[in-house]
């Protein structure tokens, strides 16, 4: 029989206890398993060594009194229970007994993952006597998960448009695209999954309008039903270009399952693709495209990719990567049409594609809230509980617009974890707990083998700090305003990444 080797030590002989000091951590393995055991003060505690996210090592995140933080897309994990308490991780850590035995720590054995019970639960009333979720996207399937999770034992139904929702949707520009990864990792859980919770999904069923003081919602076949709270989670659809096409492929746009599914089949036909836009998802598709070996042209109206969001120093760095990767710009142009397979660019260019990929941008689905007559402001305007202007009817997600206490702004962002986070602080006001919404927005993006965190949230800078080697991926960018971090962008520096995000919070706090 082949055996595994383990790092670090054998945690079920034990480690002398002066090995582990206050505030750190340490992996080894028990039962053939890896764990990590932390200390918060004279508290031990033993867990899975891994994020149930997406694997990363627990080991090079943050210690937060009795929390761990990923270092790679910042969840955040209770090690008392082994909860996971932030997203993007929506699946808890094995817990280990733990023994301390003649100055030595002792890992025992794996116990049940234990929750504290629920404020909901602990005399806070308001529980409505039904929930509906319309969008089953990051914020509409982390609410679902959350109300479950807070014992709400009512009615829970999620309805999408969407035949195949809920999935991995940041996966669908990525892994998935380039072919890295099967298609049995995108749905977020299996359908046994949502049954076992009686979670009802009710899916390839728009919602046609919504009455937010009756909190009814009508449908195409002109039934209706009514629930005593309302999650608008409803996302965004990409913004469509007005370019003739004649005779050549269709322009392709990327947000859906399905869009995915049908650019793979159109990328296993063709040898010559265009990406129109150099945003996020553009340049995710084109390293994706290049990955499955297709030659990519990206297209964009700016002079440097991604530059309002990452600068110039990172904007810079993008597109040699992209470049490096065999990657063709145009920039500072655009497609004026297609036609019989060629792509006419602005400057006066002419492209030869088989493949016509655009990313250029979002817009929130606002159709309902605008129907139901609900504030909106470039969004749907929300309080700090995420709470629209109609009693019992809250918003998530790419279409909330929400109070922000680190920039002291009304700020709309499209990010996935802030998604997933606003769902599960939605689900937690559904039943009454009056919680604060005052998470620090954090994405990462990933191009062929560079992955970039960010955190923060930096519309505009007077400054931009570069501490370290941008060439190397070796990195940490800072957006300053008037003196004060904004935002923060990183390169193989995990740690710092999260070390801002709670120097941040702490900052919060002291105000």
């Amino acid at each position: 029989m082949e055996s595994t080797e383990w790092t670090g030590p054998d945690l079920e002989e034990g480690i002398p206890e002066a090995d582990l000091p206050p505030g750190s951590m340490i992996v080894g393995h028990a039962a053939g398993e890896a764990v990590l055991i932390a200390r918060d003060g004279d508290d031990i505690f033993a867990v899975a060594a891994g994020c149930t996210h997406y694997g990363a090592p627990l080991a090079e995140g943050l210690l937060v009194g009795h929390t761990v933080r990923c270092p790679w897309h910042h969840a955040c994990f209770d090690l008392r229970t082994g909860a996971a308490v932030r997203a993007p991780a929506l699946n808890d850590l094995a817990c280990w007994a733990v023994t301390r035995r003649d100055g030595r720590i002792v890992v025992r054995e794996k116990r049940e993952s234990t929750r504290p019970a629920p404020a909901s639960a602990r005399g806070i009333p308001s529980r409505p006597q039904s929930v509906a979720i319309i969008g089953a996207g990051a914020a509409g399937n982390a609410a679902a998960e959350m109300l479950r999770r807070e014992h709400y034992d009512g009615p829970v139904t999620v309805f999408d448009s969407d035949p195949l929702a809920p999935y991995d949707r940041p996966n669908l520009s990525k892994d998935y695209l380039a072919g890295n990864a099967p298609e049995d990792w995108i749905p977020l859980h299996p359908p046994a999954f949502y049954h076992d919770l009686e979670i009802e999904l009710v899916l390839d069923k728009p919602v046609q309008a919504l009455d937010g003081s009756a909190r009814s919602l009508r449908f195409a076949d002109g039934t209706s039903r009514e629930f005593a709270a309302v999650l608008l989670a409803t996302g965004a659809s990409p913004v469509r270009l007005d370019i003739p096409v004649a005779g050549g492929p269709e322009i392709r746009y990327l947000r859906t399952l399905e869009d995915s599914r049908a650019i793979i089949a159109a990328a296993a036909q063709s040898k010559r693709a265009v990406v129109i836009g150099a945003s996020f998802i553009g340049l995710e598709v084109a390293a994706s495209l290049r990955t499955r070996g297709l030659d990519v042209h990206v297209v964009g109206r700016e002079n440097r990719p991604l530059e309002k969001v990452l600068g110039p120093e990172l904007g810079d760095f993008i597109r040699t990567v992209h470049e490096q990767h065999g990657v063709t710009f145009h920039l500072g142009q655009t497609v004026t049409s297609i036609e019989g397979g060629t792509a006419a660019l602005s400057g006066g260019e002419k492209l030869e594609a088989d493949l016509v990929v655009a990313g250029v941008g979002v817009r929130p689905n606002l159709q309902l809230a605008e129907q139901a007559g609900l504030d909106l402001d470039r969004g749907v305007v929300v309080n700090e509980y995420l709470e629209t202007s109609a009693p019992g009817v809250f918003a998530a997600g790419d279409i909330a617009r929400w109070p922000d206490p680190h920039t002291g702004q009304r700020i709309r962002v499209e990010h996935w974890v802030v998604a997933e986070r606003q769902g599960q602080n939605a689900a937690r006001n559904i039943l009454g707990q009056r919680v604060r919404f005052d998470d620090v927005p954090f994405f990462w993006s990933n191009h062929y083998d560079v992955a970039i965190g960010y955190t923060g949230h930096a519309e505009k800078w007077d400054a931009i700090d570069v501490d370290g080697v941008v060439a190397d991926q070796d990195c940490a960018v800072r957006y300053r305003l008037g003196g004060r971090t904004m935002a923060i962008a990183t390169m193989g520096r995990d740690r710092e990444n999260l070390e801002t995000e709670r120097a941040m919070e702490l900052a919060l706090q002291s105000r």
